[in-house]
């Protein structure tokens, strides 16, 4: 009895189309692996631009709450594109821009101003976000020159829940935070999920604490972990990866 063989093509066909589906899901893995870092920005810019909405419409509670998420999220980027090897330009004018938007812009809308003197003091914080991230390159790898705007952020947004609002600290503490953004000294790069397990353990914390407790607590725990890094930086967040 004679064997009839299948075409030759037909194997070509089915080899030809395996490997375009290896090809394609390698494809796509890349394309995650780039683009994972870059999500947490957009995301992180997604959080800012509903804190501002919020701010204007006098939902001042909540702004708190999403520049507290994006706060996280800004932890979460850098992170990741490190460990990815996903660092990239656009990555990094992504990224900026989301800082410059959740942690300037959003952020200064907190202040409330509604006089002259409110007003500059909002556009001057802002001017001070926007000068740290821009000119401020410290030049030293791990080190950051001037406090970085996402403590400023958290510290104020803490502080704005704890007083329930109260404009008078708020704003004084926004001179204070304007002051270490634009000072010349080093912070030590903190690296939370990428260094020692207590600081991943803050960070998970710090995740919890956004999801499921109250306002007083919150403000308890963003006001101690940023104030932390702001005054005792070689301390207790010198970088030991």
């Amino acid at each position: 009895m004679w064997m009839v063989s299948p075409p030759s093509g037909i194997f070509q066909h089915f080899k030809k189309l395996f490997l375009s589906e290896q090809a394609g899901r390698a494809q796509a893995l890349e394309f995650v692996r780039k683009n994972v870092a870059n999500a947490l920005s957009m995301a992180n810019l997604i959080m800012g631009l509903s804190s501002i909405l919020c701010s204007l419409n006098g939902q001042y509670h909540c702004a708190c709450w999403l520049l507290l998420i994006g706060f996280l999220l800004d932890l979460a980027d850098g992170a990741v594109a490190r460990q990815l090897n996903a660092c990239s330009a656009l990555g990094a004018k992504l990224d900026d821009f989301a800082d410059f938007t959740s942690f300037g812009l959003a952020t200064a809308l907190l202040l409330q101003a509604h006089g002259i003197l409110d007003g500059l003091l909002a556009i001057v914080y802002v001017l001070a976000v926007f000068s740290r991230l821009c000119f401020f390159s410290s030049g030293i790898p791990f080190m950051y020159r001037g406090l970085p705007c996402p403590y400023a952020s958290s510290l104020l947004t803490g502080t704005y829940l704890l007083t329930g609002g109260n404009l008078v600290v708020l704003r004084i503490v926004a001179m204070i935070m304007i002051l270490f953004m634009v000072d010349q000294g080093f912070y030590p790069h903190d690296k939370v999920l990428e260094s020692q397990l207590w600081k991943k353990m803050v960070y998970a914390g710090g995740i919890l604490m956004v999801l499921f407790s109250s306002y007083s607590i919150v403000s308890l725990y963003y006001l101690v972990w940023s104030s932390t890094y702001i005054f005792f930086p070689v301390a207790l967040w010198s970088c030991k990866v």
